[in-house]
């Protein structure tokens, strides 16, 4: 049985703590809310995240905060949030209090359970998706109980529950899902050819092997506005790097255009029963260095994502040091690997799993042994160092396009895998780093690049350069990835729920969509888009945090904070 609180019964334990603890005089002086540090990336990174950003800050001095907006180049902007979450353990000094992020919409996340897990259950708070710190048994109980559930109708019925709690504790303050416009240019490309996947838009690994040349051109020309970090398929390192990846390595099944999971490197996926799974390899694949894929590279691929060794924290307390931190919540389900045959393994689950096809089978990269066992063992032996340390010189996968050259500032050039069974109709693709939004417009008007799939800025620009321009079709889908505030939960002011409900409260929800992307974007409440109709028929609406200053002071007030004589917000008295 569970039981929940009613925010009107917690908010009323908090006033009658208060009042006894003044009447007991056990109340000290209210000490001020230091300054509050908010990251994002830079205005010339991402001008519509910076400016989002700037806005809300603004609205938060407003509640007599004293707050810095700290913009910072990419790589630096991970490093002091994503990498700094803890004190003492990050790699800066001081850990991250609030910050802007975004999550991408990556075909496996159309099945919600990526997020519903991986972004809040408190195994993954050291060195998952969850570094935001939140921790709620409640809340594990939920994220575990819908990963044993194979109905869906069942499954629905946790997520929407989960919705509830993560929306009730505001723990992310989302506000939008980004509809994305992306140019093509059709002289160079049937148009008719160009795979739209749902949730996602062009930017897609069906769209890459299928958009077909009609000219001399036969090159993928596009762009990212970021750093490709680190190409290495046992690390998420972001929606740049992800494009990379997910055409490099093949994966046994795939997330298809609909967002359902299909065979792709399996030529067949056999339930034997509700934990146990069979998957045959098709016949004939080579890696690109020619030597063949085989049931022991398959079976390697998990075996490297649930490497790690047991540890001893500070206090004496053991604990698992998983080496891939960024696959290994998909694969922990696993409890045996049996190869049977040359192409064929067999999967052991400990619990039914109603997402694992497309949590697992669709996300894990199939990656060669003979040369990551040896990289493998010696991470095993180093207790310091882990996977993402680590960047081939030549990347080798299976999949339909392979690397001829890359420098992770400037570009990764791959040319097509011609003897894999769905060979690309493109000869190559290739991705610039290209930070300066005016050269990336110029070159797609140019003809210099052929495809636009990232615009951080703002999107009416695309849409008016698509009507100017005859060689250009506009494109737009709205993404099941979503913009948000993450808050660092492990430390005052951000560990207090009414506090975190307050800051939403500033956030100018509709002002934001309809100035700044221009209508460009639907309204978020929550980690499950809107993209996804079914995951959304939940009995009950989410909580609604209207855009009000006000209010906020409000409920500032009634949750035992004030003001000094100069304005500035103090903490609850005790």
């Amino acid at each position: 049985m569970q039981f929940r609180l009613n925010p009107r019964v917690i908010l009323a334990l908090v006033l009658v703590t208060t009042v006894l603890g003044m009447s007991l005089g056990a109340v000290s002086a209210q000490e001020r809310v230091p300054t509050i540090t908010v990251h994002s990336v830079t205005q010339a990174e991402r001008p519509i995240e910076y400016e989002t950003t700037r806005l809300v800050v603004e609205n938060m001095r407003e509640l007599g905060l004293d707050v810095e907006h700290r913009a910072l180049s990419l790589l630096q902007f991970f490093d002091e949030t994503w990498f700094s979450r803890e004190e003492g353990k990050g790699r800066v000094e001081k850990p991250f209090q609030m910050t802007a992020w975004r999550m991408v919409g990556r075909p496996e996340r159309s099945e919600p359970d990526e997020f519903t897990y991986n972004l809040f259950h408190s195994s993954v708070r050291d060195g998952g998706y969850n570094f935001i710190g939140y921790y709620n048994p409640e809340y594990d109980a939920l994220a575990e109980t819908q990963r044993a559930l194979t109905d869906p109708a069942e499954r629905r019925e946790i997520i929407c529950e989960a919705q509830q709690v993560i929306r009730n504790d505001m723990v992310n303050a989302y506000f939008l899902h980004p509809q994305t416009p992306q140019l093509v240019n059709t002289d160079v490309f049937n148009a008719a050819s160009v795979v739209i996947q749902a949730g996602i838009g062009i930017q897609n690994f069906w769209n890459w092997i299928n958009i077909e040349p009609i000219g001399e051109e036969r090159l993928i020309i596009t762009a990212t506005t970021s750093n490709l970090n680190v190409l290495n398929p046992l690390e998420i390192a972001g929606d740049s790097p992800s494009r990379v990846t997910e055409i490099v390595w093949d994966r046994l099944m795939r997330t298809n255009p609909d967002g359902l999971p299909e065979p792709w490197a399996a030529e067949s996926v056999v339930w034997e029963d509700s934990t146990h799974v069979v998957l045959t390899l098709r016949e004939g694949m080579t890696w690109h260095d020619g030597l063949p894929v085989t049931s022991a590279d398959a079976a390697y691929s998990f075996e490297a994502a649930l490497a790690g060794t047991t540890q001893v924290d500070a206090e004496g307390n053991e604990f698992f040091r998983a080496e891939a931190t960024d696959y290994y919540p998909f694969v922990s389900g696993i409890t045996d690997i049996e190869i049977i045959d040359d192409l064929t393994i067999r999967l052991s689950l400990a619990a039914p799993n109603g997402a694992f096809e497309t949590s697992t089978l669709s996300k894990l990269n199939l990656i060669p042994k003979h040369i990551w066992e040896p990289i493998i063992t010696e991470l095993l032996a180093d207790d310091g160092a882990d996977v993402d340390s680590i960047q081939e010189e030549i990347p080798i996968g299976s999949g339909p396009f392979k690397f001829v050259a890359y420098d992770v500032n400037e570009f990764a050039l791959l040319e097509a895998h011609t003897d894999h069974w769905s060979a690309p109709k493109a000869d190559g693709w290739l991705m610039n780093v290209l930070p300066n939004l005016e050269a990336m417009i110029g070159q797609i008007q140019s003809g210099e690049m052929n495809l636009l799939w990232e615009w951080p800025s703002d999107p009416a620009v695309l849409s008016d350069i698509a009507e100017a321009n005859d060689h250009l079709s506009l494109f737009t889908e709205t993404s099941i990835g979503f913009q948000y505030f993450a808050f660092n939960l492990r430390y005052a002011p951000f560990d207090n729920l009414a506090f975190r409900q307050a800051i939403a409260h500033v956030i100018p929800q509709q002002f934001i969509i309809d100035n700044l992307y221009n209508g460009f974007a639907a309204p978020a409440d929550s980690f499950v888009s809107t993209a996804l109709g079914y995951w959304r028929e939940c009995d009950e609406p989410l909580r609604t945090y209207e855009f009000t200053i006000e209010g906020a002071r409000a409920l500032l007030e009634s949750a035992g904070y004030s003001w000094d004589d100069e304005g500035r917000l103090l903490y609850p008295a005790n």
